[in-house]
């Protein structure tokens, strides 16, 4: 059984394309694409399950259509509809920078003191400063000045975060 842990979002099916099971796949990280894999892990009802991928191709660059195995009909893809798309964690590239979805679920610890301060519950990109949305609804900003480390075995950032920020 996959644990929400051992995965991390990016992205969410959309409607069935064609008629031969083929369906759009909106992905926020590519990492499908960068690493070898054979399959995404769709939540259906509730539970992550993991389908194998027989081919793929961009329609821009956000928008790939994805043909899964076994999923053969428009009408078995129209039932994948709106499902969450999960990517392994352990597969990720923990030799680059990692994603910024990946860091969903990490934990942010004030550098100067070890104190923690929040964990991650999505990442705010609309607009020029992406920001780190707290699980408490708080806003950290996310530039790259102030990251100190990232333990993605610890599944930890430290971050030099400004006096005052978060009295705010």
């Amino acid at each position: 059984m996959i644990k929400p842990e051992e995965v991390y979002r990016i992205g969410r099916l959309g409607k069935a394309h064609g008629v031969k099971g083929e369906v759009s796949f909106q992905f926020d990280d590519d990492i499908f694409d960068r690493t070898d894999c054979d399959y995404l892990i769709l939540e259906v009802d509730g539970i992550l399950v993991p389908f194998f991928i027989e081919e793929y191709r961009f329609r821009s660059d956000t928008v790939a259509l994805v043909k899964f195995e076994d999923v053969d009909t428009q009408q078995r893809a129209q039932e994948l509809t709106g499902s969450d798309v999960y990517f392994p964690r352990s597969l990720a590239d923990d030799d680059d920078v990692p994603s910024l979805t990946s860091l969903v679920g990490f934990d942010i610890v004030d550098a100067q003191t070890a104190a923690p301060v929040g964990r991650i519950a999505d990442i705010d990109d609309s607009t020029a400063n992406l920001l780190f949305e707290l699980e408490d609804g708080r806003l950290i900003p996310a530039a790259e000045e102030l990251i100190t480390g990232i333990d993605t075995t610890h599944r930890q950032i430290s971050l030099n975060i400004p006096q005052g920020l978060l009295e705010l």
